[in-house]
């Protein structure tokens, strides 16, 4: 037998397996780039699958099918295919497998085209390229994920191998499984829900049991525009599913349910393609024609309701105004932003637990908590049976496996004593990880809750980055936190100085932006750590366990070697800013040295900047950048960040280690202290108010200890709205509870007073005098 005779036997007998049980099957085509084309064109012939419903990912067009480039792989999201073909001879990006692995259809083939597997592992591509941060090389990366993929590849039923290079047939894919009935009554599935608040042919439309039960759930939104204002029937769905179960669908026809109702529904997600199938189901339901082009945002039924998409930011903002709300992929977003949602009455949150971006479990455990606590009634709905094929179904077993897709922390019984003085610390390379797969699995999985856009791709960069580091503290040999940590700066002077010009550096995110957009050429010349991802189990939060987890980095950053034989210069953190999040790394020794000034897309959040040196050079970096961002802030906060959430505002300044020389004029003092103790007034000259306020706020002394603090909360408020942000009078009334403009500005007044004592000189203490 020929080579591409063994191809197409095995590619037929493949098919007509996966046909008959309604599953799909894996075929990997090993060996050079053209042999693999012409072998991926035979196994389609022989398997009798059409091109026309075929999508090569690859970058050239040579199967006479739909091709799309790897990077463009969630352009197949929420489509169906008989055959997807995977060119992996210039790449591997893991989120492509991901992504497209759920658009094969049952009965269907997936089709790898890789170098020899033997050798793949120790070949630098495109993707590894992209691993290869400055001042790594490609060289420099590992194939330590490869090498897994490969093993995993081999280990999985219903995985066809073929040698090309070698004639051989490594691995023929069958299963051989014992007959079994497939299909159901679509009938039954329309009826389990009889009775129903949404229409009948909603119904009829579900492809699954699972689907109408979800269906059912969601219909706890209905009635949305009788009674929206009505806080006790306050209503949140959550419909859980791994991914292809239909819950975007299902979510879909209970939109159009509600907007024939005459309901005004908004949706949001992290991208508009997210919803494509959601906006596709309502369409069908509302016998509206789809332009098929994924590019309608909004359907308006003349006399009856709406469907309107915005992005996720915008949407929390509007949330409140809608008669019911719909968040798809809600697990891609942050906490923070989610918890904005719950503004409306109705709302829904569609997840996928063990999706391509694997955040499934940051949304369980993080956000359900704060929702089960909230003034919501809670209704939950899990779609288990896939829509596209058969349950327990070989390739997905498989790719939840090799992208680590289902990967959890540890079960809480385990940790649930877990504190810093029984926990021990553990710096994790990727041979021991991938020399424990359950050390792996807890590893990554705590990763995943750390944050919500966690990816396959970062599983390869985990186990193949040079510029990455794991800090772990262990419990009996399970993960209780972990540290995933960045190499950054150290940079070449030419590098530096094309990064002052403008060119973004890759995996440089603190010296980039302290060069780029604070205008420092040489913040890039320390080394440092910047801590990615920092992750507690659920059940042992609280304890201290984080900070122990950051004083074992510390240690580990004095004593790591760089270049030049000595040890970082500083760590370093970059995230979505929360006034608990700047508590925690102020409490940790880390300083803020910048707040962005647009909101993240996802997380709606400022994002800030902290340093915590461990150098000269590190503490030098440190004090002329927060130097900076103290003389700066005042002018940024009456500007970009005017709408900054003021206890955000708090925070940051609370955590800059810098105190800006006040350089107020005789006058201006005078104009304070007119302002605080006598007649005069804020708004003749806000000016030295706003330094005398980032004074107070950055004076590490007066902020030591809340109790002993010069201004309560609601006085610090103040001064943080109206002083620093600027804003009306009439809205900082409004948001603080005063009674009327009047009292608002007297209270201003009062809150200067304690700060002309502190730091007031003597012409401040004499006009003082004469308002005694």
């Amino acid at each position: 037998m020929t080579s591409l005779d063994a191809v197409a036997a095995v590619a037929a007998a493949l098919r007509a397996e996966a046909a008959a049980l309604d599953e799909r099957r894996l075929l990997v085509l090993a060996g050079g780039r053209d042999r693999c084309y012409d072998a991926a064109a035979e196994a389609l012939d022989a398997a009798g699958i059409d091109r026309g419903a075929t999508t090569l990912l690859g970058p050239k067009d040579r199967l006479d099918c739909e091709r799309v480039e790897q990077h463009r792989a969630v352009e197949l999201l929420g489509t169906t295919r008989e055959a997807v073909a995977i060119d992996c001879h210039d790449a591997l990006r893991p989120n492509a497998v991901g992504r497209v692995a759920g658009a094969v259809d049952g009965g269907g083939l997936l089709l790898l085209l890789t170098p020899p597997l033997d050798e793949w592992p120790e070949r630098r591509d495109g993707f590894d390229e992209s691993l290869a941060v400055p001042p790594f090389e490609a060289e420099d990366v590992t194939g330590h994920f490869r090498r897994r993929f490969v093993e995993t590849l081999r280990a999985h039923r219903g995985v066809g191998i073929l040698d090309l290079d070698g004639g051989v047939v490594e691995d023929d894919g069958l299963t051989d499984p014992a007959p079994r009935l497939i299909g159901q009554d679509a009938d039954a599935t329309a009826a389990s829900a009889s009775g129903g608040v949404f229409p009948a042919e909603a119904y009829e439309a579900c492809l699954t049991d699972d689907q109408a039960d979800a269906l059912n759930a969601l219909e706890a939104l209905a009635g949305a525009a009788n009674d929206r204002d009505d806080a006790a029937e306050a209503s949140a769905v959550v419909i859980e599913s791994d991914r292809g179960r239909g819950k975007s669908s299902a979510a879909g026809l209970a939109a159009g349910s509600l907007v024939a109702d005459g309901a005004d529904v908004l949706v949001t997600a992290p991208e508009f393609r997210s919803v494509h199938e959601l906006f596709a189901r309502a369409e069908a339901l509302l016998d509206r024609p789809s332009d098929g082009s994924n590019r309608s945002r909004s359907i308006d039924i003349p006399n009856s309701g709406s469907l309107t998409f915005a992005e996720p930011a915008d949407a929390a903002e509007r949330a409140g105004d809608a008669d019911a709300v719909i968040v798809d992929e809600a697990a891609a977003l942050s906490v923070g932003l989610l918890e904005r949602f719950l503004d409306a009455d109705r709302v829904a949150f569609a997840t996928t637990v063990h999706g391509y971006e694997g955040a499934g479990r940051g949304f369980s455990v993080r956000f359900r908590d704060r929702l089960d606590e909230g003034r919501h009634e809670v209704i939950e709905a899990t779609l288990s049976e896939p829509i596209r094929y058969a349950p327990g179904d070989p390739v997905e077993v498989w790719a939840f496996d090799a992208l680590l897709l289902d990967a959890r922390p540890p079960v809480e019984q385990l940790v649930a004593d877990a504190d810093p003085e029984t926990a021990t610390r553990r710096r994790l390379d990727a041979e021991e990880l991938l020399a424990d797969p359950n050390l792996l699995r807890e590893t990554f999985g705590l990763l995943v809750l750390a944050h919500y856009r966690t990816e396959p791709n970062d599983l390869a960069r985990l186990l193949d980055a040079p510029n990455l580091a794991v800090e772990a503290l262990l419990v009996d040999g399970h993960v209780v936190s972990v540290a995933l940590l960045a190499r950054e700066g150290g940079l070449s002077a030419d590098l530096r100085a094309r990064m002052y010009d403008g060119e973004r550096v890759r995996g440089n995110m603190l010296p980039d932006v302290l060069t780029t957009q604070l205008r420092d050429e040489d913040a890039a010349i320390p080394v440092g750590w910047r801590v990615l991802r920092i992750a507690t189990h659920h059940a042992a939060r609280s304890r201290g366990l984080g900070s122990e987890l950051l004083s074992a980095v510390r240690e580990r950053a004095s004593a790591a070697e760089t270049p030049d034989g000595a040890g970082l210069d500083w760590l370093g953190v970059g995230y979505g800013a929360t006034p608990e999040l700047l508590g925690f790394w102020s409490e940790n020794g880390f300083s803020t040295v910048h707040l962005s000034t647009t909101r993240n897309d996802a997380s709606g959040e400022y994002s800030a900047i902290m340093l915590d040196p461990l150098t000269d050079a590190g503490r030098d970096l440190r004090d002329r950048t927060a130097a900076r961002f103290a003389r700066r802030i005042g002018s940024v906060l009456s500007d970009r960040l005017a709408d900054l959430d003021p206890d955000v505002a708090r925070a940051a300044l609370r955590a800059v280690d810098a105190e800006p020389q006040l350089e107020l004029t005789d006058w201006e003092w005078r104009v304070v202290v007119g302002s605080s103790y006598g007649p005069g007034m804020f708004d003749v000259s806000p000016r030295p108010f706003r330094r005398l306020a980032v004074r107070y706020f950055s004076d590490t002394e007066s902020q030591a200890d809340a109790e002993d603090r010069l201004l309560d909360d609601r006085k610090e408020r103040l001064l943080i709205l109206r002083v620093l942000q600027a804003r009306d009078w009439e809205t900082v009334e409004d948001l603080l509870g005063f009674h009327s403009s009047g009292q608002c500005m007297r209270a201003l007044g009062a809150a200067f007073q304690p700060l002309v004592d502190r730091y007031g000189g003597e012409v401040a203490l004499a006009e003082r005098e004469r308002y005694d």
